[in-house]
């Protein structure tokens, strides 16, 4: 018979043993209760100091938000104690005008912020993708913002050996360089960050570093302040297709057009010969009577190629798979480099993820440049006819700018008439390219290379995107509709 272990022995053996682990706390719980709980699941936590105070705000924030939506707030307290072991709803908040939140005098976009506090300390804004479960993502620009942190993935861009960027500006979008050596990145302290032109240029650690940090690079970006334009909320049915890619050498096109069907969301193009998906667009099994040597060995370095990803209602993403960068003209990394449109070509590195196109910007852009044009040409017939109304008609092409209007007059200068001659001329063609991107492999062209052209690299593509030119088509119809209202 065993003799019975003395209790004391117990107490000793009980003092060694790890402490339990608590269960977590529920949404019927105090705040206090709630947030102490969620404090103790930050990634990377160093007590006090002002980063345990923006997190203790940050959190006590989020968690009052949510105490009206318990489910959520339930959602969120499974989520961060369970470390995404068990699948989670969205966690919602409301989206603010500028789509930043403000925490303790700091601005940064909510989602980043959370991800940041329970998984990524030194996350950078550019690597966050949405899972596919997620119905409120950030980028999807709903009215309201999901904030959990296990409903978005970490996509790094690895940066080549540390050095110095050369010959090209650097748009501090990831590691990315545009044609035009004057544009470069400063980095500021803190929350802030932002863009400045000097002579000096960035080393590769410094731009992962740099764009996305809560600051204010986007702070003035429309197309990450608001919602979705009426007209993106189903006024028109979507096209079968959601992108056309083109592949040429040199100025030759090559093969068929490559459609891509509006239920592949994503799309591969890679110098492979045997297209084993409906959306994987193989370059090397084309031939060209006319490829020249140098197509040739271009076509041996595109390997793995491109992956291009639709992104809520028309946004597109690029991933460089190649080994060997690829240079882009997109309309949207100009505005995001602060350039003017079609004033650089973006250098994307090997393994680099990032947006290339915003559906919201380019119809507004569209749409604006067309509303602009056709009043620059009502100012312009007043203009020629004599009309007092004519300056009146050039205040909406160019403002109240004196280089425009004489303030003693108040006629056209000359300046104002160019002004308005310039804004005139745009023509659907202009209007067309914000809806196209192009991108050529291997080889860059642009101010700064011998190639001026793209049409004088060996092998590049293009492609359009169809929602984007639908909506072109709906702005035309409507400008139309609009000059013949005007002329009865």
């Amino acid at each position: 018979m065993m003799e019975p272990v003395p209790a004391m022995y117990l107490q000793n053996v009980q003092h060694m043993l790890p402490p339990q682990p608590q269960a977590p706390p529920a949404a019927s719980d105090a705040c206090l209760t709630i947030v102490h709980s969620l404090m103790c699941h930050r990634q990377g936590a160093v007590h006090g100091g002002e980063d345990e105070t923006f997190a203790k705000r940050a959190i006590e924030s989020l968690v009052k938000k949510l105490k009206e939506k318990r489910d959520e707030l339930d959602a969120l307290i499974i989520a961060v104690t369970m470390s995404g072991r068990r699948p989670s709803k969205c966690v919602t908040i409301q989206r603010t005008l500028d789509g930043r939140l403000q925490v303790a005098g700091k601005k940064g976009f909510p989602h980043v912020i959370y991800a940041r506090l329970w998984r990524w300390p030194d996350l950078h804004k550019n690597e966050l993708k949405h899972i596919s479960v997620c119905q409120y993502a950030f980028d999807l620009k709903c009215d309201l913002v999901c904030v959990n942190p296990y409903h978005y993935e970490r996509v790094i861009s690895p940066a080549p050996p540390s050095r110095l960027v050369k010959d090209e500006f650097v748009h501090d979008c990831i590691q990315i360089e545009g044609e035009g050596g004057t544009h470069t990145v400063e980095r500021k302290s803190g929350w802030d960050s932002g863009y400045g032109c000097n002579s000096s240029l960035p080393t590769v650690e410094h731009l992962n570093k740099n764009f996305w940090d809560p600051p204010s690079i986007l702070q003035h970006s429309s197309m990450e302040q608001r919602p979705p334009s009426p007209i993106l909320r189903g006024q028109l049915i979507s096209p079968e297709h959601w992108c056309s890619v083109q592949y040429f050498e040199l100025d030759h096109k090559v093969g068929e057009t490559f459609k891509v069907i509006a239920q592949y969301r994503e799309v591969k193009i890679d110098g492979y010969v045997n297209p084993s998906e409906p959306n994987r667009f193989c370059l090397g099994q084309l031939s060209n009577v006319h490829r020249t040597e140098a197509s040739e060995k271009a076509r041996l370095h595109v390997g793995k190629g491109v992956k291009l990803t639709l992104s809520g209602e028309g946004d597109v993403w690029l991933e460089c798979q190649s080994q060997h960068p690829v240079f882009v003209q997109s309309q949207y990394l100009d505005k995001e480099a602060k350039r003017e449109p079609g004033d650089a070509v973006h250098k994307i590195f090997p393994g680099t993820h990032l947006k290339v196109f915003d559906l919201h910007d380019c119809y507004d852009t569209i749409k604006g440049k067309a509303q602009k044009a056709q009043s620059a040409a009502r100012a312009q017939a007043l203009a020629v006819s004599g009309s007092p109304e004519a300056a009146h008609a050039a205040l909406q092409v160019v403002g109240e700018s004196p280089k425009a209007i004489n303030p003693e007059s108040g006629t056209l200068t000359r300046d104002g008439m160019a002004q308005i001659n310039a804004a005139a001329n745009i023509g659907v063609d202009d209007l067309r390219r914000m809806c196209i991107l192009r991108l050529s492999f291997v080889k860059g062209w642009g101010p700064d290379y011998h190639r001026v052209n793209i049409k004088y690299t060996p092998c590049w593509i293009e492609i359009q995107l169809h929602r984007a030119l639908q909506l072109l088509d709906h702005v035309l119809q409507w400008t139309q509709m609009y000059e013949a209202g005007q002329d009865h």
